[in-house]
C-alpha cells in the first residue's frame, strides 16, 4: 500500500509592536499545540520572546527596524507564507516598528490572510485548527 503524502504545514508569520509583544505570547500560549505543529517565523525581537518564553521553534528573521517585515514581505511574494499576524499597536506605534501599510498591501496583492488583531488571529488560527488533513 503506498503512503498518503504528508499535507505540508502551515507557514505563519509573526510580528508585533512593542506595545502588542504581550498579547502576541498570550495568543501563543492559547494556541501553542497548533503553533507547534506550524513553520513560524518572526521579527527579531518576537521570535526570539516566542522562543524563550512560549517554547516554539520560531525562525528569527531581522528585527523590523533593520528590515524583518521587509524579509517576511518577500516570503510572502513569492508564496513562502500562508498567514500573517501582524499584531499593531494603532496607538502607541513607535517610529522605529515596522509600517504594517506596505505588508498589508503585499498580503491583499497575493491573497493572504492578515490578521492585525487579536480577534482576526484567533479566527484565523480556530479555522486552522477545524481543518483535519
Amino acid at each position: 500500500m503506498a503512503e498518503l503524502p504528508t499535507p505540508p504545514r502551515r507557514r505563519i508569520a509573526l510580528i508585533a509592536h512593542d506595545g502588542k509583544k504581550t498579547a502576541m505570547l498570550a495568543l501563543a500560549r492559547e494556541f501553542e499545540p497548533l503553533l507547534r505543529q506550524c513553520e513560524l517565523c518572526a521579527t527579531g525581537t518576537t521570535g526570539a520572546r516566542l522562543a524563550s518564553e512560549v517554547g516554539l521553534t520560531v525562525e528569527r528573521l531581522l528585527s523590523g527596524p533593520q528590515g524583518g517585515d521587509l524579509q517576511i514581505g518577500a516570503r510572502l511574494a513569492t508564496g513562502g507564507v500562508d498567514v500573517v499576524i501582524f499584531l499593531r499597536d494603532p496607538m502607541t506605534a513607535q517610529p522605529h516598528e515596522p509600517d504594517i501599510n506596505a505588508l498589508v498591501r503585499a498580503c491583499d496583492v497575493h491573497d493572504v490572510p492578515c490578521a492585525t488583531n487579536v480577534a482576526s488571529a484567533r479566527l484565523v488560527l480556530r479555522q486552522f485548527e477545524s481543518e483535519k488533513p
